[in-house]
């Protein structure tokens, strides 16, 4: 158990949830600890996750698409799984397209932009009401400033 700052309370709780976040991928999806998949933030922007090339690589030294694809992927899942905030639910991508824009050499870095307002809002109410929601969701994976690939999946989430 960490200690709080309490010079920087708000820190420490954004700190615990993204430690929490990266251990539910460890422990419910096995091949990020091979990928080497670290959550880095979640903030008003969006939910941020990285993994290094190296341990992600193709036949030309840079990140497989398949990698890059994954940790988009998982970049998306990953801001649900905070957003909802319920050990009940269980999401799934039901469809995915993704784009490659360049190559990435160093690191996957792929941000899940957070949804509008009133998107996450009829999200929230479809899910309490109904205990199943869909949602489209962006990703954009970015090295060196500019874009590597964009990612669109349609996420569907349920209860057990």
């Amino acid at each position: 158990m960490t200690k709080n700052n309490p010079a920087h309370p708000a820190k420490d709780s954004v700190d615990d949830r993204l430690r929490a976040a990266e251990k539910f991928l460890h422990e419910q999806i096995p091949i990020t600890r091979a990928m080497g998949l670290r959550v880095v933030a979640h903030d008003e922007k969006g939910f941020v996750v990285e993994a290094p090339v190296a341990l992600n690589s193709n036949h030309l030294r840079t990140a497989f698409g398949g990698s890059i694809n994954a940790v988009a992927t998982l970049a998306a899942y990953g801001l649900l799984w905070l957003e909802l905030n319920d050990a009940s639910a269980h999401v799934v991508v039901a469809e995915s397209s993704i784009r490659f824009l360049r190559p990435v050499r160093e690191t996957i870095r792929a941000i899940c932009l957070r949804p509008r307002r009133d998107e996450l809002a009829a999200f929230h109410s479809q899910f309490t009401g109904k205990r199943k929601a869909r949602i489209t969701l962006h990703v954009k994976v970015i090295e060196d400033g500019e874009t590597a690939a964009e990612f669109e999946g349609g996420f569907v989430v349920r209860t057990a």
